[in-house]
Formats: structure tokens, sequence, C-alpha cells
């Protein structure tokens, strides 16, 4: 589990313990949970449909042997089952607000009993936006009910009435993958479901989320020029991970999710002009499009390294970039090269001799 999200959880759980921290401890969580929710958002805004219906890790043991469609759908129906259906005891937002039509999901439960092609299948057809729109509201719905509850509500049982009425829900699946939630749920009481689906289960969730997109963009990247439009280089940038670059359809580099379309000024600009970067314009010294513009803190950067390519070619320049990167950090590199991009290619000449 990601260190930093198991340490926060563990911080606001002890909060939780104690009436004298409950409402801090909610506050904590409110914000945890707007911290993790963030990661889903750059995740729809970031990938492409298909992304969301691949299976890079099928047949593996764990939550990333699903899909992130999946992900998002398993997250939020428990969330919105628990929340509506045992805490609050009113109309869950699936049927609220009529998000099964809207989703286009052909099921309402939690999906525990899918497996594998069954997985693909529920989320090719899922309709993302509206998927996204659905965890939003579940999220903004629960968000209200823990500024609402009070430490004694905390332990709060379930009985028999409530597990009838969940099975009478059909919210959950008779399968055997799945049947088992309906008991683990009920023997909580309101804080043991605060500690898991509202929090605990996010985090495995969305780890397991990062770890599938972080495969998507290696096998999207795979053979393609590592080498940006705008002349920076994939292979050394910071959102590696992240990204597949913008000669693929896995680019969340910070020009593309922020334009018109999710295309790049500078991609959009050497597209128009058929070139195939930056480096190949004769207007590149006065160019203010995209990674250019002087509001840019990386434009000088970049603007220097699309002229070292232009002169010495792309295998120099990697090679470069590898000499900086063995010296400096991502950030460190992009700031020694920032200041001026005539003093900045300077540099990247200096250190491309030999």
């Amino acid at each position: 589990m990601n260190e930093d999200w198991s340490q926060k959880n563990k911080q606001i759980q002890n909060l939780l313990s104690k009436e004298a921290t409950f409402d801090e401890a909610v506050g904590k969580l409110l914000e945890f949970r707007n911290e993790l929710f963030q990661q889903i958002t750059w995740i729809v805004d970031g990938y492409p449909e298909r992304a969301f219906y691949q299976m890079p890790f099928e047949g593996a043991k764990g939550y990333h042997s699903k899909t992130l469609a999946y992900s998002i759908w398993h997250i939020f129906r428990i969330e919105d089952i628990v929340a509506h259906e045992m805490i609050e005891g009113d109309e869950q937002i699936l049927f609220r607000e009529k998000f099964q039509q809207k989703t286009a999901s052909f099921i309402i439960t939690t999906g525990n009993e899918l497996k594998g092609k069954e997985i693909v299948d529920f989320s090719e057809k899922l309709n993302v936006q509206e998927l996204y729109l659905y965890a939003k509201a579940v999220k903004d719905s629960t968000d209200q009910l823990l500024l609402q509850l009070r430490y004694k509500d905390l332990k709060r049982k379930f009985n028999e009435d409530t597990k009838q009425k969940l099975i009478e829900s059909k919210c959950v699946s008779e399968d055997e993958n799945a049947f088992w939630l309906i008991d683990y749920w009920c023997g909580k009481d309101v804080k043991g479901l605060i500690q898991m689906p509202f929090s605990r289960h996010w985090i495995m969730h969305i780890e397991a989320m990062q770890r599938i997109k972080n495969r998507l963009c290696k096998i999207a990247r795979k053979g393609v020029d590592p080498v940006a439009i705008c002349g920076l280089s994939c292979n050394h940038c910071f959102l590696g991970e992240w990204c597949g670059g913008c000669r693929t359809e896995y680019n969340t580099c910070s020009f593309a999710t922020c334009s018109e379309g999710r295309i790049c000024p500078n991609v959009k600009c050497c597209n128009e002009k058929n070139i195939d970067g930056c480096y190949e314009c004769r207007e590149i010294e006065t160019c203010e499009k995209g990674f250019f513009a002087p509001s840019n803190d990386g434009a000088n950067a970049a603007k220097a390294q699309s002229l070292y390519i232009r002169k010495y070619g792309k295998k120099d320049f990697l090679k470069v970039q590898t000499r900086l990167h063995e010296k400096y950090v991502f950030q460190k590199v992009q700031e020694i090269l920032g200041q001026d991009y005539k003093e900045a290619l300077r540099i990247l000449e200096e250190n491309g001799k030999g």
C-alpha cells in the first residue's frame, strides 16, 4: 500500500476512535478522499476511451487484474449501497439520478461476480464520462453523510432487517464471490464501514488503477519515438509512468490536458505543417506557442532542446539528456536549462561533447 496514503489513513482512524478528535478525523477524511478522487479525475481526463476496458494484468492475483472502468464502478457501487441502503436508509444515487441508464450499465451489483472477459465486456459498454459523474455524485453524497454524523453514531450496528433489505435490493449478486459482502457489511458498525468502504477500499482500488494505467502507458510507448514533438525527452520526464507521450493516445502532458480537444498547441501546429517536431520549424526561435509561451517556466528549456535536436539530431540529444539526468533530477535539469535558451543550448552542447 502507498506509504503516504497508509499513514494518512492510520492517523484518520486513530482520530476517529476518540470523541475529542472525531470532528478533526472527519475533516481529514474528507481531505483525504478529495486527494484520492483527484487520482480518478486525472485518469478519466487523461486516457483514451479504450484504456478503460483494457486488462493488462489479466489472470493476476490482486485488484490490478481488473479494468479502470470496473474499478471505478466497483468502488462507488459499494459506497452507494453501504451509504444509502444501510446508513442513510434512503434511495441509492444509482437509481435516484438514473445513473444505470446514463452509464449504460447492464448490472446494478458491485461487480464482484464478474470474471475475465465478463469484466472486459462490461467495461467496454460503460459510458466512462457518465460513470465518472456517478462516482462524483456518490462521493459528494457520502461526504455530506460524514459531515452529518456524530461520534455516538459510530457504534450503531445493523440487524437482520438490514441484511434482508440488502438481499431484496438485488444490488449484491448471489454468486459466492459477491454474496459474502452482505454478512461482511452487516457484521460492522458505522465506524467499521467508514474504515473500509469509505477509505481503505478506495486506497486499494485506486492503487490498482495506477498500476493498470502505468502498464498501459508502458505498452503504448513501446517502439514509439521517445522525443516529444516539442523537443522534450519522454524517456527522462517525471511523467514517465503517467504518460504515453504526445505520439500516442495516452498523452497526459500538461499542455495536452489543458488544451482544446486535448491536443497540445505544438502538436497541432506541427501536424498542420506536416513536420515531425518543432525542431524542424524555421520559426522556433520566435515561437510562443504551447511549451514556448513566455508564461511557461519551461519555455527556454524546451526551445533549447529543440534547437539542439535541429543541430545534432535526436540520437545525440538523448545521450545528452542521459548525461544530465545522471547528475540531476528532471526538475533540476529543466531549471538549469530554463534560465535562457541560448545559455541552455550552450550547456547542452557542452555536455554533448565526446
